[in-house]
């Protein structure tokens, strides 16, 4: 479905009188679930590309309120809740627009020690906060549950990218001690388009379609899909994540971005180049150096 300003125009229009007079334009992103728009100066228009998507209307607008305030940069607070109409099938939202600039890979910022130190202060604040009636994650199940998934996108992409490297780190990951204790706020999916820097630091983090309950080692694919390898190393020590996390986390970046790069080779460039850099970086560490 395209979907032009004058549409979200419309629904504004329609559903909030009072910010009709606002302007509207697109924004260029490249994200899957959302086509984004800014209303006015200081607001967001988010509008569900998917069913699926559309579902996280109500989960953002219930608990980033709880959220916000938790956390040490900040993440869009709701501001009203739009309903299907003008032509547009789904829920919707308008929430706080954030000024920075998404990273790209690869960039200064991925290189930034500030930037790891101000991922992983984000991650922690997350993970204290109380878990009580949370939902769960998007990525709540076990890692080993990706195998057969993760194994099709490998052999989907044999003779793009070197699968047997990235066969060996899949297996190692999928085999490592398993997460038992009770799962912790999580992101989920702390990657370029779903964070906002300035001057080598985090200045926001957006989209939390995925938020909710998961293990920690979830929001660790922070190290590989934002973060250089001397930056990530700042990531782990912050972090304190042990050699099993550690194992997991970067087997979730690699299911993840396998299956990216497998959906998005040809959909989505910007993706998909996003998904190569990640599973470069995985490859280019080599065997996982258990610490002593």
């Amino acid at each position: 479905m395209i979907i032009e300003p004058s549409l979200v125009s419309g629904l504004v229009a329609a559903q909030f009188p009072h910010w009709a007079d606002l302007p509207v334009a697109a924004v260029d992103a490249s994200g899957t679930a959302n086509a984004i728009y800014r209303l006015g100066a200081d607001k967001a228009v988010r509008l569900p590309r998917t069913e699926g998507s559309a579902a996280d209307v109500a989960t953002e607008h219930r608990w980033l309120p709880l959220l916000a305030p938790r956390l040490p940069v900040p993440v869009p607070v709701p501001l009203a809740q739009g309903v299907p109409g003008a032509g547009f099938p789904r829920p919707w939202s308008v929430c706080t627009w954030l000024d920075g600039t998404n990273p790209g890979p690869g960039d200064g910022s991925s290189s930034s020690g500030l930037l790891a130190a101000d991922l992983a202060e984000f991650v922690l604040a997350l993970r204290r906060i109380d878990p009580v009636d949370a939902p769960p994650a998007y990525r709540s199940e076990p890692l080993a549950s990706r195998d057969t998934a993760t194994r099709e996108a490998l052999a989907t992409l044999d003779g793009v990218l070197d699968t047997v490297s990235a066969t060996a780190v899949w297996n190692e990951a999928s085999t490592a001690p398993p997460f038992t204790d009770r799962p912790v706020w999580a992101h989920g999916d702390l990657q370029p388009g779903n964070v906002l820097v300035a001057d080598g630091r985090l200045t926001a983090v957006i989209d939390f379609g995925c938020t909710g309950l998961a293990e920690p080692a979830v929001d660790l694919i922070a190290a590989w899909y934002l973060l250089t390898a001397g930056a990530r190393e700042t990531f782990r020590t912050a972090v304190a994540a042990d050699d099993a996390t550690w194992t997991r986390g970067r087997g979730w970046a690699l299911s993840i971005a396998l299956m990216e790069l497998a959906h998005y080779r040809d959909a989505n460039p910007v993706m998909a180049r996003i998904a190569a850099h990640v599973i470069d970086e995985i490859l280019t560490e080599g065997p996982r150096k258990a610490r002593g």
